[in-house]
């Protein structure tokens, strides 16, 4: 995706979290939420409508919301981690926000 900057955060957001090392049950629930991240970003972005654009990239910002949800369940503390998730739940939420 060409020059797409919050897609390129949540492919980075979900490399990170699914070399973390968690228990299978969440780290399943994990991986399916942080990849619905980026492949509803990929997929909202080739709509032709605002409204359809926006649809996908709610979706996105649930399932961002999911992944944090699992994050804070297993008290996953990391710098470098919580700065890519901050930069990315602001692109997220601005993406939404200016499809309003």
């Amino acid at each position: 995706m060409n020059r797409f900057r919050t897609y390129e955060l949540a492919v980075q957001f979900y490399r990170r979290v699914s070399s973390l090392k968690i228990p299978s049950h969440l780290k399943g629930q994990l991986q399916r939420a942080s990849s619905s991240v980026a492949l509803n970003l990929a997929e909202g972005s080739a709509k032709p409508s605002a409204k359809e654009r926006a649809r996908f990239y709610r979706i996105s910002l649930g399932s961002f919301r999911e992944s944090m949800a699992v994050l804070e369940l297993l008290n996953i503390q990391n710098a470098e981690l919580n700065e890519l998730s901050d930069k990315l739940a602001r692109h997220l939420c601005n993406l939404c926000k200016a499809l309003e």
